[in-house]
């Protein structure tokens, strides 16, 4: 089993000036005006910079959704019932739910984890369960330092083997309760306020949306001299999918490994790994802009810009798959286009 400080030891920085001049002059010698591909140019050059080379590999992916239960759904906070979590998971395994579908049509290999759903274990599910969902946050911790450690060096594990299978993956999430956590966690790491931080997630109607921001509101006050470090936070606030995909997120990055985060629920880890060593900024690509308010919070936060911007709040990484497929596309153009030279066009003078 690896551990966070080893891990974190092997992440390094990905700035290198002779890749990125080597690959600005490879798209602006192509058939195009100089950065008319906008972003995709961008996003390419991220990918070689990650992978440290020139031509980066896109071809083999994999999308992983983490799974977990929460015991904060005990306050009312989601318009669901956390049996949800498991029957959402059979659906993964049958290839029902919209991460399939998308999954299927662009060739992206699904995992689904397990990392603490309540309930019997299921055939066809990586089984990495912690315990049957997270403590009742509203009035003590999600989890012991103990479980947090193991959780996110599970997660760590499963980054490293990915590793040695795929060149870029996804990370998705199923957890009834989690967007409470991720709120939580946005607030206690940024300091802002649940009023601003704090959504619908699954569909709470205008009632169990002041519920829940009451929730966390009193959680964070209950909790307030105990959050006095990222781990401390975590055990506090995290759900065990959060935390093992803040571990995948670590483990990942010690293998050069790019992962796009899909929504809210992946950017709440993103903020753990993140808070645990910066340098995993890096390695990490943002798909999409949710229509959570909270994810459009934690972008800020985080100074990064989404591919996509579509509304979506479905989580399972569906997100993520359609922004690998666009990456997929940009590595294309890249590759595949014609030289000015090669196309006897003539160039800009």
């Amino acid at each position: 089993m690896y551990s966070i400080e080893s891990t974190i030891s092997e992440i390094g920085l990905t700035g290198s000036l002779a890749l990125e001049t080597a690959v600005r002059a490879r798209w602006d010698s192509l058939t195009k005006p100089r950065g008319s591909l906008g972003r995709l140019e961008d996003s390419v050059l991220r990918l070689a910079l990650i992978e440290q080379r020139p031509h980066p590999r896109v071809e083999r992916q994999g999308i992983y959704i983490f799974c977990g239960d929460h015991g904060v759904t005990e306050e009312g906070v989601s318009a669901y019932p956390s049996a949800v979590t498991g029957e959402m998971m059979k659906n993964f395994i049958a290839g029902g739910a919209a991460i399939n579908v998308l999954c299927r049509s662009f060739g992206i290999s699904t995992y689904v984890i397990d990392a603490g759903v309540a309930g019997p274990k299921l055939p066809g599910v990586m089984d990495c369960r912690i315990a049957d969902g997270t403590q009742n946050f509203a009035h003590g911790r999600a989890m012991t330092h103990g479980q947090l450690a193991t959780v996110i060096d599970r997660g760590i594990a499963l980054g490293r083997q990915a590793s040695s299978t795929y060149d870029l993956v996804g990370v998705g999430d199923m957890g009834i309760g989690n967007t409470t956590s991720a709120s939580a966690l946005l607030c206690a790491f940024t300091g802002i306020e649940p009023e601003a931080a704090v959504g619908r997630g699954a569909g709470l109607d205008d009632q169990g949306l002041l519920r829940k921001r009451d929730v966390i509101t009193r959680a964070l006050e209950f909790h307030r001299a105990e959050l006095i470090s990222p781990m401390a936070i975590a055990s506090v606030f995290a759900g065990f999918e959060i935390a093992m995909m803040a571990g995948f997120l670590l483990g990942a990055a010690s293998c050069r490994l790019p992962v796009m985060l899909d929504g809210f629920i992946t950017g709440a880890a993103f903020l753990l790994a993140r808070s645990l060593c910066s340098r995993v900024s890096e390695y990490v690509v943002f798909s999409h802009c949710s229509a959570e308010p909270g994810h459009q919070l934690l972008l800020q936060f985080a100074q990064a810009k989404p591919l996509l911007a579509l509304d979506m709040r479905l989580g399972e990484g569906t997100g993520a798959a359609l922004a690998m497929n666009l990456l997929t596309q940009a590595v294309k153009l890249y590759e595949q286009m014609a030289t000015f030279t090669e196309a006897a066009v003539s160039d800009k003078r």
